[in-house]
């Protein structure tokens, strides 16, 4: 009865989506207050009804109700309770539900705590989350109904897709998605701008905080999936340019830049343009990766779907969303003022370069992904763009914005100091310089770019101390009251600095593992050792084990420091048995920064010697650490006053008491 009752809320929430829709933009073109108080009441309404059929869908894993067909495909009686839960979002059907639950969450969010927006760009803003969420419903309900039941119900499921259970994988699609959706936001914000014609200071006050929590999810979804990728897989790479990694990683690239933009556009009110061009274009690139991932266009272990006609269903969407906001945006264009001049060297003019770069990064990506599935689609050929392409494309882009990215804080609005900025920025030079000096040093003079790589991240992890000493103005004040006005910053600037400097502890890490890492291929019979990084690593032979839904052989391995003893590693093959399907379970050490990461091959039939995949991958856990320290830069001036919606109005009530 639970699994009736959920989609008939699927289906009343489609109900409130078309009311919501309709009525508050009708009531915002009329004039009519009770009209557009309908947004906010509909837009509650949905998320709860939501909310109760994606507990409905839960409930069905959680008690193995296999007479429905999205849970046999999906689930196993013998398979953990976690994943179990986390089995509803890890297909097609159910992840598309928590996708819509997301968008009606953000609607609702909008509608409870945007309090101080105009009523009529409210009530628009709700209307366009209505058309959205219309739009994925009908695409749902018609589609992908997680619901359907199937008679007569097996006794026993398939089980989930056996490197989907993982922990990585329970946390990987829900921050993923709470990025994705929420660009939503920054997309209803600017369409509905246009459809009001009004654009100013206060809009970008009102989308930047939205936009800024829609990109610290992203980051930190987008660095969880590369880390599961790297430990569940087996093959020790971070990142493979796969077309679903780009899916998620050009959203990443184009919502910096709108950050960026909105910002010179609330403090200067400039970039008007550039501001809600790159909102619609971020959300647009959300719905492209949803196409990408769902449409059968192409196979990863990221795909969810391969039915074409759910393919074709999101293209009808994706045509009728980024088509009709890009006319409505050219409609309105001429409309939109330039805003406040500024010189070429100025904040605005570091933050225009800024956009210039990472939007051309965007199209590459995007080009390099795109360009096969046309070539396929028109002319038959199959080729694949791989990591080559994209090094000698995305790489050089990044190199002079991460040159130029200590500049940009340190210049001032309007016309900045160039040679001013560059003295301050000595320091960080001289940092560089010597990083340099060393790693060359160190290698003999070999590794010439990784040398110069390793030096540009400290160059910019260096330039965001400063900035932070510039503000607190330890050079003028001295130490005491530097430290006291450094304490007294407003968190937006730690935001600003700690995201900059997350940006080169990412880099460092990149630089060193690309540049530095060793792998060997051997096998080895109990008792042998093989050098690694200065240790040797023995193996001790295998042992089975039994899971709750698989066996595994697991093979132990010594990691010896000249005579003693030290860590053990162990690395596994599993078997799942329902999906007839094996995995491999990488052992890894972690030493400081550093790992040693152990994958196990095949045993010969004898049972003697095991092929074993060993890497030293020096600095690797700073990639992941850079952006926990850029999520946290973001959460930190998400935290700052000055950037919550509703900070203006309460200054004006302050004021008038």
């Amino acid at each position: 009865m639970i699994v009736e009752l959920g989609h008939f809320a699927l289906v009343l929430a489609l109900g409130t989506a078309l009311v919501q829709s309709a009525l508050p933009l009708l009531g915002a073109r009329i004039g009519d207050a009770r009209l557009m108080e309908t947004g906010s009441a509909t837009s509650v309404t949905g998320l709860a009804l939501l909310a109760f059929a994606f507990g409905a869908l839960t409930a069905a894993y959680a008690t193995s109700d296999f007479s429905v067909l999205n849970v046999v495909e999906n689930s196993h009686s013998a398979k953990p309770m976690i994943y179990k839960i986390t089995g509803v979002w890890g297909n097609h059907e159910g992840s598309m539900l928590l996708w819509v639950l997301i968008l009606a969450l953000f609607g609702a969010l909008v509608a409870l705590f945007g309090r101080d927006l105009p009523p009529s760009l409210k009530a628009t803003v709700l209307s366009v989350q209505g058309w959205i969420l219309t739009a994925f419903l009908l695409f749902i309900l018609l589609t992908s109904n997680p619901f359907t039941r199937v008679v007569p119900a097996p006794f026993e499921g398939n089980d989930l897709n056996p490197i989907l259970q993982d922990i990585g994988l329970a946390i990987h699609p829900p921050l993923l998605y709470l990025g994705y959706v929420g660009f939503s936001i920054a997309f209803s914000f600017a369409v509905a701008a246009l459809i009001e014609g009004r654009l100013d200071a206060a809009w970008a006050r009102w989308v930047r905080p939205w936009t800024l929590l829609a990109w610290l999810f992203l980051t930190g979804g987008i660095a969880m999936g590369s880390y599961w990728a790297y430990y569940e897989l087996g093959w020790g790479g971070w990142w493979f340019w796969d077309p679903v990694e780009n899916a998620s990683f050009m959203p990443w690239l184009s919502g910096t830049a709108l950050l960026h933009s909105a910002a010179v556009m609330e403090k200067r009110s400039a970039l008007k343009v550039w501001t809600v061009l790159l909102a619609i274009l971020t959300f647009s690139l959300s719905l492209l990766g949803t196409f990408i991932v769902r449409s059968g266009i192409l196979t990863s272990v990221h795909a969810f779907a391969v039915d074409p006609a759910r393919g074709v269903f999101i293209l009808i969407i994706l045509c009728l969303f980024i088509g009709g906001s890009l006319a409505l945006f050219a409609f309105r264009a001429g409309e939109l003022e330039s805003g406040g001049l500024f010189a070429p060297i100025s904040r605005e003019g570091a933050l225009v370069f800024n956009n210039l770069f990472l939007t051309t990064a965007t199209a590459t990506v995007l080009i390099g992904t795109l360009y096969p599935l046309f070539l396929e689609v028109f002319t038959g050929t199959k080729i694949s763009v791989g990591a080559p392409f994209f090094d000698l494309t995305f790489g050089p882009l990044m190199v002079p914005l991460l040159f130029a990215l200590p500049f940009g804080p340190l210049l001032a609005w309007k016309r900045g100091d160039l040679l001013g900025v560059a003295q301050r920025l000595y320091a960080a030079v001289g940092a560089s310089l010597f990083v340099v000096i060393v790693v060359i040093a160190m290698n003999h003079g070999t590794k010439i770019l990784a040398a110069f790589g390793i030096g540009l991240a400290v160059w910019v992890m260096a330039g965001a101390l400063v900035d932070l000493g510039a503000r607190a103005g330890f050079a003028k004040v001295g130490l005491r009251t530097g430290w006291s006005r450094l304490v007294g910053l407003p968190r937006s600037a730690f935001g600003t600095a700690l995201a900059h400097f997350g940006v080169g502890v990412t880099l460092l890490g990149v630089v060193c593992v690309s540049a530095f890492d060793s792998e060997t291929v051997t096998t080895m019979a109990p008792g042998q050792t093989v050098p690694v990084a200065g240790y040797e690593l023995r193996y001790e032979g295998q042992t089975q084990r039994e899971g709750p839904n698989y066996r595994e052989d697991v093979g132990h391995f010594t990691l010896l420091d000249g005579d003693r003893e030290g860590a053990v590693i162990n690395s596994a093959k599993r078997f799942y048995p329902a999906r007839q399907m094996p995995t491999t379970e990488a052992g890894i050490h972690t030493l400081v920064f550093s790992q040693i990461y152990v994958s196990l091959g095949d045993t010969a039939a004898n049972g003697g010697a095991t092929v074993v995949r060993i890497w030293w991958k020096p600095m690797v856990t700073l990639i992941w650490l850079g952006c926990v320290v850029m999520a946290l830069g973001g959460l930190a001036s998400l935290s700052d006053r000055r950037l919550r919606v509703g900070a203006p109005a309460r200054r004006r009530a302050a004021k008038a008491a």
